[in-house]
């Protein structure tokens, strides 16, 4: 099975073909950059990106989310990659910022099983 179904020259090829058309309106910009992303992601990791419905999450629920304790990530929360919106007095995080986070760490983990299992 290949790697990537779809070549980047292919997305950027494709990108090219329907920006003039986001500039006639016949198809809406956000609309463009959904399929532009999809088909960015599907040349880089062979598949879509997951649809995930945004939302703000509080220090408790993203700690949840990345399974360790609340303690720990408000140690480790300087050093996240996380963008930090104020709401009033409270810091929230995207919930889809979050999903990349734990996406991005996985796949970057499996090369290094399948090279330790080669060795």
């Amino acid at each position: 099975m290949s790697e990537a179904i779809i070549r980047n020259q292919t997305v950027n090829l494709i990108s090219k073909i329907l920006h003039p058309l986001t500039e006639s309106n016949l198809i809406p910009f956000p609309e463009y950059r959904e399929i532009v992303a999809q088909l960015r992601n599907i040349a880089n990791k062979g598949e879509p990106l997951p649809v995930v419905v945004p939302k703000l999450l509080t220090m408790e629920e993203t700690a949840n989310m990345l399974g360790i304790s609340l303690a720990n990530f408000k140690k480790q929360e300087p050093y996240l990659p996380f963008k930090r919106k104020y709401v009033g007095h409270g810091i929230r995080y995207r919930n889809t910022d979050v999903i990349k986070f734990i996406l991005a760490d996985s796949q970057d983990k499996q090369p290094d099983n399948d090279q330790t299992d080669n060795n």
